[in-house]
């Protein structure tokens, strides 16, 4: 019931977007560009978790990281008798963009993979959860100035072995 209502919250503050417009004249500085990534980023993580407790996943970790490692995965969360390994890929796209960018699906590559396959690992290792079943789930979040943010969830996106 909770979540429900914190994604009903979340849902109706994004309804004109995740940030809205990062400056008036529309040019971005590299710096600027940099920051609103962030903040779609960080604000793009948190609808993707009440967006999973709604769908039934019932998180237990959120941007485990491990000093000296690269690498960060976004949510964990069991999905029954799965855990889940999910990573949120959020897009603020722009009325004024000169050029369509790719699907936030598309950012999770080979390297990207490999990644979050060895943090997840390290994950099972250092939590001593037995040999489970697990997969890797990515959630795409793509929103337009003015308009709420259209969510995709892509249950086994990969499997474990890339």
């Amino acid at each position: 019931m909770l979540s429900r209502l914190m994604f009903a919250t979340l849902r109706f503050r994004a309804r004109r977007g995740l940030l809205g417009r990062p400056s008036a004249e529309g040019d971005l500085s590299s710096v600027a560009a940099k920051k609103v990534a962030r903040g779609a980023g960080i604000h793009g993580e948190t609808y993707a978790y009440w967006y999973l407790r709604r769908c039934g996943y019932i998180p237990i970790a959120r941007n485990f990281m491990l000093p000296g490692v690269k690498g960060e995965i976004d949510i964990v969360a069991y999905d029954g008798a799965t855990l889940a390994f999910v990573e949120v890929k959020t897009r603020v796209l722009h009325e004024d963009a000169a050029s369509e960018r790719p699907a936030p699906e598309a950012a999770v590559d080979g390297t990207k993979r490999r990644n979050l396959v060895r943090m997840a690992k390290q994950f099972l290792r250092l939590r001593r959860i037995e040999p489970a079943s697990y997969r890797f789930d990515v959630v795409a979040i793509e929103c337009r100035d003015g308009t709420e943010p259209q969510v995709r969830l892509h249950k086994g996106a990969f499997p474990s072995g890339t």
